[in-house]
């Protein structure tokens, strides 16, 4: 089908006749039923999408049905998909229910699809997906529009029940929580951490389960979003604020924007450095509160079953420590607001994304190891062993560890390697690679023999 066989968004008008429009999905909305006004014991089904052709210009379109049309329609394409759709019927908005349910337009329009009257196709002219393609990273608000996760925080309850645009970059997706309401309806919910170079961590809840399916896909650290109409509320049970999407949101997936570029560029730079996994220690529990023994296999399996972070004891050996390395490597200093590493006679941070640039450099100076943990299952590799876990374990400051002589050093590094340790575990699964997993050691010492007597005891039973 030709191009110019498309009437432009822009151009709609309800005199046409048997119009055909081209646009790349934007935005859909769960199916939902109703009973029928001319027959109660019918149901008639809906759901909506936003379509758009160009940079400027996109509309909502309503499809109604019985079950089978508008089930089957509804999974026949996706957020992203471009698609043809012949013979809607252009209808002028009903600005009353457009501005509560469903995204705002520049169209003064609406597209109506029947199963009788109309037909909605994935399009199959390459030309025409190949021009729609990249619209889908084009924010359907000015790039500049905006609030930043610090500047929600800042204004706190005053945003309560406000609908804002959002750019911010995802940090993790947490599992699907089903649930059944009291009226019999099962629902679903999805929690996104968003972050930026303002706040580490702000949760995103998501209710409808197209826009669940859409943030699932997302790879943590790696994306940035760009939430039109987000709704942000004060959470009372958590004592800050949280952003919904709703059926109003719009959200564009890595936007071709330059405001978006320079996120993406902060995110980048903080994932190499390390910078997020060591952000995340202030979520960690007190290790008073962590109980579940595991072997390294059994970290591994969990890690794989589920891509949460989990906390965890493990009676492992050490048997990577390289306590006899240069100094350098044993400790180094971090930026105090981006952690990236910087040197102690450094008058600012070289990282050019660092929220603090402007301000006077700090800097922390601690031990920074990667550790290997070992038991009768296997080996997790490189884990984190920082301070003041580090510090706690070797019973020794830096400065302290620096003023050693090299046997003084050896000898601290043997009292660990290959010993036996009662070993306090975060597991981060990696967002990168399926299967691999980072550790974090948040409290290590030398296993009391009678408690791994007690735990070898219990796991022998199990076998």
């Amino acid at each position: 089908m030709a191009t110019h066989s498309y009437i432009g968004i822009s151009e709609l008008h309800p005199n046409f006749s048997h119009p055909k429009v081209a646009g790349i999905v934007i935005g859909k909305s769960d199916v939902k039923s109703f009973p029928d006004r001319k027959n109660f014991a019918v149901d008639r089904f809906t759901f909506s999408f936003t379509i758009k052709d160009s940079p400027d210009f996109f509309v909502n379109v309503s499809a109604w049905g019985n079950d089978a049309y508008i089930n089957g329609l509804a999974s026949s394409f996706s957020v992203g998909d471009c698609v043809t759709i012949e013979n809607p019927l252009v209808t002028s908005k009903d600005p009353e229910k457009e501005g509560r349910f469903c995204p705002t337009t520049p169209s003064h329009y609406r597209l109506l699809v029947t199963e009788a009257h109309s037909q909605v196709l994935l399009c199959a002219d390459m030309d025409t997906v190949n021009r729609l393609l990249p619209l889908i990273h084009l924010p359907v608000k000015d790039s500049r529009d905006f609030y930043s996760l610090g500047d929600i925080v800042a204004n706190g309850q005053n945003l309560n029940g406000s609908v804002i645009n959002i750019l911010a970059a995802v940090k993790s997706i947490s599992e699907i929580k089903l649930f059944t309401t009291s009226d019999e309806r099962k629902g679903q919910r999805l929690e996104v951490k968003l972050f930026d170079d303002s706040v580490s961590s702000f949760p995103l809840i998501c209710w409808d389960r197209e826009a669940i399916q859409l943030l699932q896909t997302l790879t943590p650290r790696e994306t940035v979003l760009f939430i039109a109409d987000a709704k942000v509320s004060f959470d009372s049970f958590r004592s800050s604020m949280t952003a919904t999407v709703n059926s109003k949101s719009i959200v564009t997936v890595n936007p071709d924007t330059k405001e978006a570029s320079l996120l993406f560029s902060y995110v980048k730079e903080m994932s190499q450095t390390g910078a997020l996994d060591q952000d995340e220690t202030l979520e960690d529990l007190p290790v008073e509160n962590i109980t579940e023994v595991y072997t390294v296999s059994q970290l591994k399996e969990k890690a794989q079953e589920n891509p949460e972070v989990f906390f965890g004891i493990t009676y492992s050996f050490i048997s990577k420590l390289d306590l006899d390395s240069s100094v350098s490597k044993v400790i180094r200093t971090r930026c105090s607001r981006c952690k990236f590493l910087a040197s102690e006679d450094m008058e600012s941070c070289t990282n050019q994304l660092c929220p603090g640039r402007d301000q006077v450099f700090s800097s922390t100076t601690g031990f920074d190891l990667i550790v290997d943990l070992t038991d009768h299952t296997g080996t997790l590799h490189a884990c984190t062993l920082r301070s003041p876990v580090a510090e706690k374990t070797f019973d020794c400051s830096t400065e302290e560890f620096t003023n050693m002589t090299d046997k003084e050093r050896t000898a601290t590094r043997w009292k660990f390697l290959l010993e036996r340790c009662k070993i306090y575990v975060k597991i981060v699964p990696s967002t990168k690679m399926k299967g691999s997993i980072r550790g974090q050691i948040l409290d290590c010492a030398l296993a009391d023999p009678g408690e791994v007597k007690q735990y070898m005891s219990i796991l022998l039973q199990k076998l």
